[in-house]
């Protein structure tokens, strides 16, 4: 996979501020400092009391790092297959809606700074740049995510829409048959946006992504509602309102055989349910909860993936989503069984913090983090982790 051409030149402020990032907490302090409330909100909330949100977490600090002595590391092997194609580090880009709100560049930028990366970015059907945009602004490999719309005319045409721009793989979303229920968002009036005087002097306090919005393109729902851009409220409403709460596996089924390609299922946390995709004929499963955006209390997906894991065996790849911050928790996920992690806040707060650049940063960071973890642990490369680098944390004060 060749890497795209570097990234725009970010400004000297930009490039100071991301230069003193030295992790993706760093990006998401300086990300909150460049938006309004409004915005990062909307990229940082959950649902509800945000107890999946922090359990994600959690559950990665539930494992410590086993290292093996005297192994030579010189050099260690990122690279990896997903659905045949091979990628640099075993990251994916996480499809994500509405990202312009986070910054103008949007998903354009996102997707090139993938493939400086060698890996693939996955465009969310409620995100705010046209498939066939994409296709033309970040030349590489993209997968399409969709959702079930009630209007199967509109479903099709998605696939054929992808097909044609040259999207190598589709990804159904099945963990959000009716919206959930950000109470964050809903407070800093992100779910519907509105403009309230709070908002609008928060915004004003933040000039240069104010700056960035006023010189964008409004912000909309090009795939769905190409003509109702700009009017963020009603696009939410209309969206939510057309997305179909009866969707079952017959319908997996006949998306299965009208893509007739490599064919993703996301949001999968049972491994019945994985078992039973993979009979459908999907090629992957991705173990999601939806960064805890969407049912809150369920279980974390790392807790969720080994057992998943067992279920599919070799027939079908599984990939994990859902609160991946550092390269340690990639090699945690792929140590129990992960083929590639799926990353979204990650890559957004550096987003917020530096357009193109700052994803460009934080998948920079990532990888050289993976690099570090593997060299001292003693691992040569990402084939070699198992359960074996792994060992359950004791807490304090517990039986040993």
């Amino acid at each position: 996979m060749k890497a795209s051409d570097s990234a725009p030149a970010p400004g000297f402020w930009t490039r100071r501020q991301l230069a003193r990032c030295h992790s993706v907490a760093d990006l998401r302090r300086c990300a909150r400092r460049r938006m309004p409330r409004v915005a990062f909100d909307y990229l940082d909330g959950g649902a509800e009391d945000e107890t999946t949100l922090a359990r994600n977490r959690e559950a990665f600090d539930g494992f410590e790092l086993v290292p093996r002595a005297l192994v030579d590391v010189g050099k260690v092997e990122l690279a990896t297959t997903v659905l045949g194609q091979r990628i640099a580090l075993p990251l994916v880009l996480a499809p994500c809606g509405l990202i312009r709100l986070i910054h103008t560049g949007g998903e354009a930028a996102a997707a090139r700074a993938a493939h400086r990366a060698g890996t693939v970015h996955v465009l969310s059907t409620v995100g705010s740049t046209s498939i066939e945009e994409l296709a033309r602004e970040a030349p590489g490999p993209l997968w399409y995510q969709v959702y079930v719309w009630k209007d199967r005319g509109l479903l099709r045409g998605f696939l054929e829409r992808a097909r044609a721009s040259g999207y190598r793989a589709l990804c159904l979303t099945v963990d959000s048959p009716v919206p959930g229920r950000r109470e964050r968002d809903l407070r800093g009036r992100t779910d519907p946006p509105g403009l309230t005087l709070g908002t609008a002097l928060d915004t004003l306090r933040h000039p240069r992504w104010l700056l960035d919005w006023l010189r964008g393109p409004a912000i909309g729902l090009p795939n769905v509602l190409p003509e109702r851009a700009g009017d963020l409220g009603a696009l939410g409403r209309i969206a939510s309102a057309s997305l179909d709460p009866t969707v079952t596996w017959a319908d997996l089924e006949w998306m299965v055989a009208q893509w007739d390609g490599p064919f993703v299922l996301k949001g999968v946390l049972r491994a019945e349910d994985a078992r039973r995709a993979v009979d459908c004929g999907v090629a992957a499963v991705v173990v999601s909860n939806h960064g805890g955006r969407q049912l809150d209390r369920v279980p974390p997906t790392l807790d969720v993936l080994p057992g998943i894991v067992e279920a599919v065996g070799d027939r079908a790849e599984v990939l994990l989503d859902s609160g991946v911050r550092r390269g340690s928790d990639v090699v945690k996920a792929l140590a129990l069984g992960a083929r590639a992690c799926l990353v979204g806040r990650s890559y957004l707060y550096g987003l917020g913090a530096g357009g193109e650049a700052g994803v460009d940063r934080a998948l920079a960071l990532l990888r050289a983090e993976l690099a570090r973890t593997l060299a001292l642990l003693g691992c040569p490369s990402v084939a070699d982790l198992d359960a074996s680098w792994l060992r359950r944390r004791t807490p304090a004060g517990g039986a040993r």
